[in-house]
Protein backbone atom coordinates (compact mmCIF):
# COMPACT_ATOMS: atom_id res chain seq x y z
CA UNK A 1 0.00 0.00 0.00
CA UNK A 2 1.50 3.34 -1.09
CA UNK A 3 1.86 6.39 1.31
CA UNK A 4 2.38 9.87 0.47
CA UNK A 5 4.40 12.09 3.46
CA UNK A 6 3.03 15.11 4.44
CA UNK A 7 4.98 17.84 6.79
CA UNK A 8 3.29 17.82 10.41
CA UNK A 9 -0.47 19.40 10.69
CA UNK A 10 -0.03 20.25 14.19
CA UNK A 11 3.59 20.90 14.92
CA UNK A 12 3.52 18.38 17.33
CA UNK A 13 5.19 15.10 15.44
CA UNK A 14 7.86 14.97 12.80
CA UNK A 15 5.49 14.25 9.91
CA UNK A 16 2.31 12.75 9.37
CA UNK A 17 1.22 10.22 6.70
CA UNK A 18 -1.68 8.87 4.75
CA UNK A 19 -1.70 5.32 3.74
CA UNK A 20 -3.91 4.88 0.57
CA UNK A 21 -5.88 2.05 -1.26
CA UNK A 22 -6.72 3.13 -4.35
CA UNK A 23 -9.95 1.04 -4.62
CA UNK A 24 -11.34 3.83 -2.70
CA UNK A 25 -10.55 4.34 0.89
CA UNK A 26 -7.10 5.81 2.74
CA UNK A 27 -6.29 6.10 6.10
CA UNK A 28 -5.17 9.68 7.31
CA UNK A 29 -2.51 9.66 10.18
CA UNK A 30 -2.85 12.89 12.12
CA UNK A 31 -0.96 14.44 15.18
CA UNK A 32 -2.69 16.39 17.77
CA UNK A 33 -1.48 17.06 20.89
CA UNK A 34 1.62 14.97 20.53
CA UNK A 35 -1.24 11.96 19.73
CA UNK A 36 -1.51 10.48 16.90
CA UNK A 37 -5.66 9.93 15.50
CA UNK A 38 -6.40 7.77 12.61
CA UNK A 39 -9.18 8.68 10.06
CA UNK A 40 -10.78 7.11 7.67
CA UNK A 41 -12.31 8.44 4.80
CA UNK A 42 -14.07 7.89 1.07
CA UNK A 43 -12.33 8.48 -1.55
CA UNK A 44 -8.52 9.18 -3.24
CA UNK A 45 -5.94 12.17 -2.92
CA UNK A 46 -6.42 13.07 -6.87
CA UNK A 47 -9.93 14.31 -5.13
CA UNK A 48 -10.06 15.34 -1.49
CA UNK A 49 -7.61 16.81 0.32
CA UNK A 50 -5.70 15.86 3.66
CA UNK A 51 -9.06 16.15 5.48
CA UNK A 52 -10.78 13.99 2.79
CA UNK A 53 -12.99 16.61 1.59
CA UNK A 54 -13.06 17.28 -1.52
CA UNK A 55 -10.96 19.35 -3.48
CA UNK A 56 -12.85 20.27 -6.44
CA UNK A 57 -17.09 20.41 -6.63
CA UNK A 58 -18.26 17.34 -7.56
CA UNK A 59 -19.01 17.64 -11.45
CA UNK A 60 -21.46 14.89 -11.95
CA UNK A 61 -23.65 17.00 -9.56
CA UNK A 62 -22.74 20.22 -10.40
CA UNK A 63 -22.73 20.75 -14.19
CA UNK A 64 -21.50 23.85 -15.74
CA UNK A 65 -24.17 25.75 -17.36
CA UNK A 66 -24.50 27.17 -20.97
CA UNK A 67 -23.17 30.43 -21.66
CA UNK A 68 -25.82 32.54 -22.18
CA UNK A 69 -27.73 30.80 -18.30
CA UNK A 70 -25.17 33.12 -16.43
CA UNK A 71 -24.85 36.18 -19.48
CA UNK A 72 -29.34 36.63 -18.29
CA UNK A 73 -28.51 36.43 -14.92
CA UNK A 74 -25.61 38.87 -15.03
CA UNK A 75 -27.97 41.22 -16.94
CA UNK A 76 -30.78 40.93 -14.63
CA UNK A 77 -28.93 41.35 -11.72
CA UNK A 78 -27.41 44.57 -13.13
CA UNK A 79 -31.12 45.78 -13.81
CA UNK A 80 -33.01 44.87 -10.71
CA UNK A 81 -29.98 47.16 -9.50
CA UNK A 82 -31.62 49.91 -11.47
CA UNK A 83 -35.10 49.17 -10.45
CA UNK A 84 -34.15 49.59 -7.31
CA UNK A 85 -32.46 52.57 -7.29
CA UNK A 86 -34.98 53.97 -10.11
CA UNK A 87 -38.58 53.26 -8.10
CA UNK A 88 -37.01 52.81 -4.65
CA UNK A 89 -34.47 54.81 -3.47
CA UNK A 90 -35.81 57.73 -6.25
CA UNK A 91 -31.74 58.24 -6.97
CA UNK A 92 -31.08 60.80 -9.84
CA UNK A 93 -28.43 58.97 -11.36
CA UNK A 94 -31.13 55.76 -11.75
CA UNK A 95 -33.37 58.23 -13.66
CA UNK A 96 -31.56 56.64 -17.22
CA UNK A 97 -32.67 56.49 -20.82
CA UNK A 98 -32.29 56.58 -24.30
CA UNK A 99 -30.78 59.86 -24.81
CA UNK A 100 -28.55 59.00 -21.39
CA UNK A 101 -27.00 56.03 -23.02
CA UNK A 102 -26.07 58.26 -26.10
CA UNK A 103 -24.51 60.54 -23.91
CA UNK A 104 -22.74 58.05 -22.27
CA UNK A 105 -21.26 56.21 -25.22
CA UNK A 106 -20.16 59.69 -26.83
CA UNK A 107 -18.57 61.60 -23.50
CA UNK A 108 -16.73 57.79 -22.35
CA UNK A 109 -15.13 57.73 -19.14
CA UNK A 110 -14.04 59.30 -15.92
CA UNK A 111 -13.08 59.45 -12.74
CA UNK A 112 -16.40 59.90 -10.51
CA UNK A 113 -17.16 61.62 -7.85
CA UNK A 114 -19.34 59.44 -5.40
CA UNK A 115 -19.01 58.95 -1.65
CA UNK A 116 -16.21 56.65 -0.33
CA UNK A 117 -18.37 53.61 0.41
CA UNK A 118 -20.56 53.44 -2.53
CA UNK A 119 -17.34 53.25 -4.10
CA UNK A 120 -15.30 50.91 -2.28
CA UNK A 121 -17.54 48.59 -0.40
CA UNK A 122 -21.32 49.07 -2.33
CA UNK A 123 -19.34 48.31 -6.09
CA UNK A 124 -17.39 45.66 -4.95
CA UNK A 125 -20.67 44.18 -3.06
CA UNK A 126 -22.46 43.73 -6.68
CA UNK A 127 -19.49 42.34 -8.20
CA UNK A 128 -19.40 39.73 -5.67
CA UNK A 129 -23.46 39.13 -6.98
CA UNK A 130 -22.48 39.08 -10.61
CA UNK A 131 -19.36 36.58 -10.05
CA UNK A 132 -21.89 34.47 -8.12
CA UNK A 133 -24.07 34.06 -10.96
CA UNK A 134 -21.61 32.62 -12.97
CA UNK A 135 -19.24 30.80 -10.09
CA UNK A 136 -23.19 28.73 -9.22
CA UNK A 137 -23.85 27.91 -12.36
CA UNK A 138 -20.30 26.01 -12.50
CA UNK A 139 -17.77 28.72 -14.27
CA UNK A 140 -14.49 28.91 -11.91
CA UNK A 141 -13.19 31.74 -10.31
CA UNK A 142 -11.19 33.65 -13.32
CA UNK A 143 -14.47 32.64 -15.77
CA UNK A 144 -16.71 34.07 -13.12
CA UNK A 145 -14.41 37.53 -12.48
CA UNK A 146 -15.01 37.86 -16.49
CA UNK A 147 -18.97 37.77 -16.41
CA UNK A 148 -18.56 40.12 -13.82
CA UNK A 149 -16.27 42.40 -15.73
CA UNK A 150 -19.13 42.16 -18.63
CA UNK A 151 -21.89 43.21 -15.99
CA UNK A 152 -19.69 45.92 -14.95
CA UNK A 153 -19.41 47.25 -18.14
CA UNK A 154 -22.88 46.95 -19.12
CA UNK A 155 -24.00 48.91 -15.84
CA UNK A 156 -21.54 51.23 -16.74
CA UNK A 157 -22.74 52.47 -19.78
CA UNK A 158 -26.64 52.05 -19.44
CA UNK A 159 -27.43 51.69 -15.95
CA UNK A 160 -26.65 55.19 -15.07
CA UNK A 161 -27.54 58.28 -16.74
CA UNK A 162 -23.69 59.45 -15.20
CA UNK A 163 -20.54 58.95 -17.88
CA UNK A 164 -19.11 55.25 -16.93
CA UNK A 165 -16.44 55.59 -14.55
CA UNK A 166 -12.70 54.24 -14.51
CA UNK A 167 -13.15 53.31 -10.73
CA UNK A 168 -15.99 51.34 -10.77
CA UNK A 169 -14.92 48.86 -13.79
CA UNK A 170 -11.89 48.18 -11.76
CA UNK A 171 -13.41 48.04 -8.13
CA UNK A 172 -16.46 45.83 -8.89
CA UNK A 173 -15.51 42.71 -11.07
CA UNK A 174 -11.86 42.35 -9.22
CA UNK A 175 -12.94 43.30 -5.76
CA UNK A 176 -16.06 42.08 -6.13
CA UNK A 177 -14.42 38.66 -7.30
CA UNK A 178 -12.59 38.61 -3.96
CA UNK A 179 -15.86 38.86 -1.68
CA UNK A 180 -18.17 36.57 -4.21
CA UNK A 181 -15.13 33.63 -3.85
CA UNK A 182 -14.92 34.30 -0.43
CA UNK A 183 -19.21 34.24 0.38
CA UNK A 184 -19.61 31.21 -2.18
CA UNK A 185 -16.80 29.31 -0.03
CA UNK A 186 -18.33 29.71 3.30
CA UNK A 187 -21.83 28.75 1.70
CA UNK A 188 -20.07 25.80 0.38
CA UNK A 189 -19.43 25.25 3.99
CA UNK A 190 -22.74 25.47 5.33
CA UNK A 191 -24.64 23.19 2.28
CA UNK A 192 -24.71 19.55 2.49
CA UNK A 193 -27.10 18.15 0.05
CA UNK A 194 -27.14 15.00 2.05
CA UNK A 195 -29.10 16.31 4.08
CA UNK A 196 -32.93 16.80 4.89
CA UNK A 197 -35.32 18.12 7.46
CA UNK A 198 -35.13 21.19 9.80
CA UNK A 199 -31.14 21.24 9.44
CA UNK A 200 -31.35 21.24 5.61
CA UNK A 201 -33.64 23.92 5.70
CA UNK A 202 -31.41 25.98 7.69
CA UNK A 203 -28.54 25.74 5.51
CA UNK A 204 -29.73 26.58 2.31
CA UNK A 205 -31.32 29.96 4.15
CA UNK A 206 -28.61 30.29 5.62
CA UNK A 207 -26.17 29.83 2.57
CA UNK A 208 -28.59 31.82 1.01
CA UNK A 209 -28.06 34.70 2.95
CA UNK A 210 -24.40 35.20 2.84
CA UNK A 211 -24.64 34.07 -1.03
CA UNK A 212 -27.93 35.45 -2.58
CA UNK A 213 -26.67 35.04 -5.87
CA UNK A 214 -26.32 31.38 -5.36
CA UNK A 215 -29.11 31.11 -3.56
CA UNK A 216 -31.16 32.08 -6.22
CA UNK A 217 -29.15 29.69 -8.69
CA UNK A 218 -30.45 27.06 -6.68
CA UNK A 219 -33.81 27.62 -6.50
CA UNK A 220 -33.86 27.55 -10.19
CA UNK A 221 -32.03 24.38 -10.22
CA UNK A 222 -33.24 22.45 -8.17
CA UNK A 223 -30.49 22.16 -5.25
CA UNK A 224 -32.58 22.81 -2.32
CA UNK A 225 -34.44 20.32 -2.73
CA UNK A 226 -32.48 17.29 -4.47
CA UNK A 227 -30.58 14.67 -1.80
CA UNK A 228 -27.22 13.41 -2.71
CA UNK A 229 -25.69 10.49 -1.64
CA UNK A 230 -22.38 11.97 -0.90
CA UNK A 231 -21.19 15.46 -0.10
CA UNK A 232 -20.57 17.46 -3.57
CA UNK A 233 -18.59 20.65 -2.94
CA UNK A 234 -15.55 21.64 -2.14
CA UNK A 235 -15.33 22.08 1.94
CA UNK A 236 -12.06 23.17 3.42
CA UNK A 237 -11.70 23.60 7.45
CA UNK A 238 -11.90 27.32 8.34
CA UNK A 239 -12.01 28.79 11.53
CA UNK A 240 -14.14 31.80 12.87
CA UNK A 241 -13.24 34.19 15.68
CA UNK A 242 -15.96 36.51 17.21
CA UNK A 243 -14.56 39.49 19.40
CA UNK A 244 -16.79 42.05 21.39
CA UNK A 245 -15.71 44.96 23.47
CA UNK A 246 -14.81 48.42 23.88
CA UNK A 247 -12.44 50.71 22.57
CA UNK A 248 -10.67 54.02 23.28
CA UNK A 249 -9.79 56.61 20.79
CA UNK A 250 -7.92 59.57 21.21
CA UNK A 251 -7.21 61.81 18.17
CA UNK A 252 -3.21 62.32 19.96
CA UNK A 253 -1.47 62.72 23.08
CA UNK A 254 -3.61 65.61 24.93
CA UNK A 255 -7.00 64.49 23.07
CA UNK A 256 -9.94 63.88 24.63
CA UNK A 257 -10.61 60.25 25.14
CA UNK A 258 -14.29 58.53 23.11
CA UNK A 259 -15.27 55.00 23.99
CA UNK A 260 -17.72 53.11 21.44
CA UNK A 261 -18.15 49.34 21.33
CA UNK A 262 -16.60 46.72 19.21
CA UNK A 263 -17.94 43.84 17.52
CA UNK A 264 -15.26 42.21 14.77
CA UNK A 265 -15.43 38.61 12.92
CA UNK A 266 -12.32 37.05 11.78
CA UNK A 267 -11.82 33.74 9.49
CA UNK A 268 -9.25 31.76 8.45
CA UNK A 269 -10.00 29.38 5.76
CA UNK A 270 -8.05 26.18 4.40
CA UNK A 271 -5.10 24.84 5.63
CA UNK A 272 -1.87 27.03 4.07
CA UNK A 273 0.25 24.23 5.06
CA UNK A 274 -1.29 21.62 3.61
CA UNK A 275 1.03 20.21 0.65
CA UNK A 276 -1.45 20.26 -2.67
CA UNK A 277 -1.91 21.73 -5.77
CA UNK A 278 -3.45 25.54 -5.49
CA UNK A 279 -6.71 26.89 -6.53
CA UNK A 280 -7.55 30.40 -5.41
CA UNK A 281 -8.23 31.20 -2.32
CA UNK A 282 -8.25 27.48 -1.19
CA UNK A 283 -6.39 29.68 1.69
CA UNK A 284 -7.86 33.19 2.67
CA UNK A 285 -8.20 35.06 5.60
CA UNK A 286 -10.77 38.11 6.08
CA UNK A 287 -11.49 40.45 9.07
CA UNK A 288 -14.29 42.73 9.49
CA UNK A 289 -14.42 45.65 12.24
CA UNK A 290 -17.86 47.00 13.43
CA UNK A 291 -17.87 50.01 15.95
CA UNK A 292 -20.98 51.46 17.59
CA UNK A 293 -21.15 54.23 19.50
CA UNK A 294 -23.06 57.57 19.32
CA UNK A 295 -24.99 58.17 15.91
CA UNK A 296 -23.48 55.53 14.43
CA UNK A 297 -23.05 51.89 13.82
CA UNK A 298 -20.00 51.87 11.39
CA UNK A 299 -17.98 48.98 9.25
CA UNK A 300 -14.78 50.34 10.70
CA UNK A 301 -12.36 48.29 8.16
CA UNK A 302 -13.44 44.86 6.22
CA UNK A 303 -10.03 43.18 4.97
CA UNK A 304 -8.30 40.21 3.72
CA UNK A 305 -6.46 38.13 1.39
CA UNK A 306 -6.55 35.74 -0.20
CA UNK A 307 -4.20 32.68 -2.54
CA UNK A 308 -4.13 32.87 -5.89
CA UNK A 309 -1.46 30.50 -7.17
CA UNK A 310 1.44 29.20 -4.87
CA UNK A 311 3.17 26.37 -3.62
CA UNK A 312 4.24 24.55 -0.38
CA UNK A 313 7.85 24.91 0.85
CA UNK A 314 9.36 23.18 3.43
CA UNK A 315 12.69 23.55 5.27
CA UNK A 316 13.13 21.34 8.26
CA UNK A 317 10.43 21.22 10.93
CA UNK A 318 9.31 24.99 9.51
CA UNK A 319 6.35 24.87 6.55
CA UNK A 320 5.51 27.54 4.16
CA UNK A 321 2.56 29.01 1.77
CA UNK A 322 4.70 30.79 -0.56
CA UNK A 323 2.77 32.48 -3.82
CA UNK A 324 0.84 34.86 -5.60
CA UNK A 325 -2.04 36.93 -3.08
CA UNK A 326 -5.21 39.43 -3.87
CA UNK A 327 -5.62 41.80 -0.95
CA UNK A 328 -8.66 43.56 -0.36
CA UNK A 329 -8.66 46.92 1.94
CA UNK A 330 -11.27 48.76 3.46
CA UNK A 331 -10.66 51.22 6.14
CA UNK A 332 -13.48 53.70 7.43
CA UNK A 333 -13.32 55.72 10.21
CA UNK A 334 -13.12 59.05 12.46
CA UNK A 335 -9.45 59.24 11.62
CA UNK A 336 -9.04 58.30 7.46
CA UNK A 337 -10.67 56.69 4.87
CA UNK A 338 -8.22 54.18 2.84
CA UNK A 339 -9.39 51.53 0.09
CA UNK A 340 -7.00 49.70 -1.95
CA UNK A 341 -6.76 46.74 -4.56
CA UNK A 342 -3.77 45.05 -4.90
CA UNK A 343 -1.66 41.95 -5.93
CA UNK A 344 1.66 41.01 -4.79
CA UNK A 345 3.91 37.94 -3.65
CA UNK A 346 3.45 36.35 0.32
CA UNK A 347 4.46 33.59 2.79
CA UNK A 348 2.74 32.12 5.42
CA UNK A 349 4.82 30.12 7.51
CA UNK A 350 5.04 28.11 10.51
CA UNK A 351 7.90 28.07 12.87
CA UNK A 352 7.86 25.14 15.48
CA UNK A 353 9.79 25.88 18.55
CA UNK A 354 8.30 23.46 21.37
CA UNK A 355 5.67 20.77 21.13
CA UNK A 356 3.63 22.88 22.38
CA UNK A 357 4.89 26.39 21.23
CA UNK A 358 4.55 27.69 17.41
CA UNK A 359 5.25 31.16 15.98
CA UNK A 360 3.13 31.71 12.54
CA UNK A 361 3.70 35.18 10.12
CA UNK A 362 2.25 36.08 7.42
CA UNK A 363 4.38 38.62 4.75
CA UNK A 364 2.97 40.17 2.02
CA UNK A 365 4.35 43.03 -1.14
CA UNK A 366 1.70 44.20 -2.93
CA UNK A 367 1.35 46.57 -6.14
CA UNK A 368 -2.06 48.41 -5.56
CA UNK A 369 -3.39 49.39 -9.20
CA UNK A 370 -6.58 51.41 -7.47
CA UNK A 371 -6.69 52.64 -3.95
CA UNK A 372 -8.74 55.76 -2.17
CA UNK A 373 -7.01 57.57 0.05
CA UNK A 374 -7.83 60.64 2.51
CA UNK A 375 -7.05 62.22 6.28
CA UNK A 376 -10.87 62.83 7.64
CA UNK A 377 -11.58 64.67 11.06
CA UNK A 378 -14.56 62.70 12.20
CA UNK A 379 -17.01 60.12 10.04
CA UNK A 380 -17.63 61.03 6.41
CA UNK A 381 -21.01 60.33 5.71
CA UNK A 382 -20.97 62.78 3.05
CA UNK A 383 -22.13 60.95 -0.27
CA UNK A 384 -19.43 62.90 -2.64
CA UNK A 385 -15.86 62.22 -3.05
CA UNK A 386 -13.26 63.66 -0.09
CA UNK A 387 -10.60 61.39 -1.10
CA UNK A 388 -8.30 60.89 -3.79
CA UNK A 389 -8.09 58.10 -6.31
CA UNK A 390 -4.18 56.63 -6.62
CA UNK A 391 -2.36 53.94 -6.90
CA UNK A 392 0.93 52.50 -5.42
CA UNK A 393 2.21 49.69 -2.99
CA UNK A 394 2.09 47.70 0.48
CA UNK A 395 3.31 45.83 2.69
CA UNK A 396 1.92 43.43 5.21
CA UNK A 397 3.82 41.83 8.30
CA UNK A 398 1.78 39.79 10.66
CA UNK A 399 2.71 37.45 13.52
CA UNK A 400 1.61 35.28 16.27
CA UNK A 401 3.27 33.39 18.98
CA UNK A 402 0.99 30.90 20.45
CA UNK A 403 1.69 29.44 24.08
CA UNK A 404 0.10 26.56 23.86
CA UNK A 405 -3.95 26.85 24.67
CA UNK A 406 -2.52 29.55 27.53
CA UNK A 407 -2.00 32.93 25.39
CA UNK A 408 -0.67 34.35 22.48
CA UNK A 409 1.00 37.21 21.62
CA UNK A 410 0.78 38.63 18.27
CA UNK A 411 1.54 41.74 15.84
CA UNK A 412 0.49 43.46 13.25
CA UNK A 413 2.04 46.30 10.61
CA UNK A 414 0.58 47.15 7.53
CA UNK A 415 1.91 49.63 5.34
CA UNK A 416 0.51 52.02 1.98
CA UNK A 417 1.79 54.13 -0.05
CA UNK A 418 -0.52 55.66 -2.79
CA UNK A 419 0.62 58.70 -5.57
CA UNK A 420 -2.69 60.35 -6.71
CA UNK A 421 -3.89 60.10 -10.23
CA UNK A 422 -6.51 62.43 -10.27
CA UNK A 423 -5.83 66.22 -9.39
CA UNK A 424 -2.75 68.12 -8.01
CA UNK A 425 0.06 66.10 -7.39
CA UNK A 426 -0.16 64.25 -4.11
CA UNK A 427 2.03 61.50 -2.13
CA UNK A 428 -0.45 59.57 0.91
CA UNK A 429 1.25 57.00 3.45
CA UNK A 430 -0.37 55.17 5.76
CA UNK A 431 1.51 53.21 8.57
CA UNK A 432 -0.74 50.82 10.70
CA UNK A 433 1.08 48.93 13.92
CA UNK A 434 -0.82 46.74 16.43
CA UNK A 435 0.15 44.61 19.01
CA UNK A 436 -2.04 42.47 21.00
CA UNK A 437 -2.16 40.22 24.23
CA UNK A 438 -4.87 37.49 24.46
CA UNK A 439 -5.17 35.11 27.88
CA UNK A 440 -7.66 31.99 27.20
CA UNK A 441 -10.19 32.03 30.24
CA UNK A 442 -11.79 28.62 29.49
CA UNK A 443 -12.22 26.09 26.36
CA UNK A 444 -12.38 28.80 23.20
CA UNK A 445 -12.77 32.12 25.21
CA UNK A 446 -10.30 34.33 25.74
CA UNK A 447 -9.60 37.78 27.64
CA UNK A 448 -7.86 40.54 25.55
CA UNK A 449 -6.43 43.70 24.70
CA UNK A 450 -4.94 45.39 21.45
CA UNK A 451 -3.25 48.77 20.48
CA UNK A 452 -3.73 50.53 17.36
CA UNK A 453 -1.29 53.02 16.10
CA UNK A 454 -2.46 54.73 12.87
CA UNK A 455 0.39 57.30 11.79
CA UNK A 456 -1.06 59.51 8.23
CA UNK A 457 1.20 61.13 5.99
CA UNK A 458 0.01 63.64 2.61
CA UNK A 459 2.68 65.04 1.03
CA UNK A 460 2.60 67.74 -1.84
CA UNK A 461 5.28 68.09 -4.11
CA UNK A 462 4.34 71.68 -5.41
CA UNK A 463 5.20 72.99 -1.83
CA UNK A 464 2.44 72.99 0.07
CA UNK A 465 3.44 72.04 3.59
CA UNK A 466 2.97 68.44 4.19
CA UNK A 467 -0.01 66.70 6.73
CA UNK A 468 1.27 64.73 9.49
CA UNK A 469 -1.12 62.75 11.92
CA UNK A 470 -0.72 60.14 14.23
CA UNK A 471 -3.93 58.69 16.34
CA UNK A 472 -3.85 55.70 18.54
CA UNK A 473 -6.67 53.08 19.70
CA UNK A 474 -7.00 50.66 22.91
CA UNK A 475 -9.32 47.42 23.17
CA UNK A 476 -10.42 45.49 25.71
CA UNK A 477 -12.45 42.37 24.34
CA UNK A 478 -13.75 39.11 24.78
CA UNK A 479 -12.65 36.56 22.15
CA UNK A 480 -14.61 33.31 21.39
CA UNK A 481 -13.10 30.73 19.04
CA UNK A 482 -14.57 28.30 17.39
CA UNK A 483 -12.31 25.80 16.48
CA UNK A 484 -12.81 23.49 13.55
CA UNK A 485 -11.61 20.11 15.16
CA UNK A 486 -9.76 19.33 11.29
CA UNK A 487 -7.74 23.14 11.76
CA UNK A 488 -6.89 22.63 15.47
CA UNK A 489 -4.53 26.04 15.48
CA UNK A 490 -4.76 29.93 15.36
CA UNK A 491 -3.06 31.10 12.76
CA UNK A 492 -3.72 34.62 13.90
Amino acid sequence: MPKNTYPVSSGYKANSFTDINYKGTYNVYSYHSGYPALHTVEGDTAKHNFYGNLINDDSMYNKRSPFWVPAVEVIGIDFATVALDRYILKADYAMISLKSWEYNFRKGWEWDVDGFGINFFGHPYSGSLTFSAARSTGYNYYQSTGFSFGGSVIYEYLGENTRPSYNDVINTPINGALIGEILYRISSNILDDTKVGGERVGREILAGILDPARGLNRLLQGKTSRVTPHEVYQKEPANYTLYAGIHNSADGPSASLQSLGMLNLQIDYGNPFEPRKRKPFDFFRLRTDFDFGGKYAVMDNIGGYGVLYGQNVQMKTNVSLIGIFQHYDYWHNLYFEMASTAFGVGAVTKFPITPKINLFTSAHAAIAPLAGNAITYGLDTSAFKRYHYGGGVEAKLEGTLNLGKLASISFLGYYFWTHTYVGAPQFNNLAILRPRLTVRIFDGLSCGIENYTYINGEEFPNGKPSIHLQRVEQKIFLLYFFENPKRYEHYN
